[in-house]
């Protein structure tokens, strides 16, 4: 069942889903934001040199985080630098996280266009600008 959230990031999380996918009785996830390069399990385990049961660690410790696309799990390829996890993403994953945003939500996030970052959330920690999309990810508090 999916968290329900208050505050001001709720109507947030609401607008970018009714932007998406309109409204749903049930948890829909709309590819759109999910349209680029993607690994599965298999790919990260070639790419870091680790096992499985590794990667999967990852992704419950919240270096990575992954959706279900197809019914196999994958991890945006833009979530992964030198062979490992963007070192930046761990403290937003457990931003979003404390916010009540579910994994699928939190990768919707980080690729969507953000208003209040002119950008994607992704875009801009992979310019090196991790504070300001903390700031972005308080706000949905």
């Amino acid at each position: 069942m999916p968290k329900t959230r208050r505050g001001a990031g709720a109507s947030q999380r609401v607008r970018v889903a009714e932007q998406r996918t309109g409204w749903q009785s049930g948890s829909v996830v709309d590819a759109s934001p999910f349209s680029g390069e993607f690994l599965a399990i298999p790919d990260l385990v070639e790419l870091f040199d680790i096992s499985p049961g590794k990667v999967r660690r990852l992704i419950e410790e919240r270096h990575l985080a992954a959706v279900r696309i197809d019914g196999v799990l994958r991890v945006p390829a833009e979530f992964v630098r030198d062979a490992q996890p963007l070192p930046a993403l761990r403290g937003t994953l457990i931003l979003l996280a404390d916010a009540g945003y579910s994994e699928e939500e939190q990768v919707a996030w980080l690729l969507s266009d953000n208003d209040e970052l002119r950008a994607r959330p992704i875009d801009v920690l992979l310019s090196g600008n991790k504070s300001a999309v903390r700031r972005a990810a308080q706000s949905l508090f």
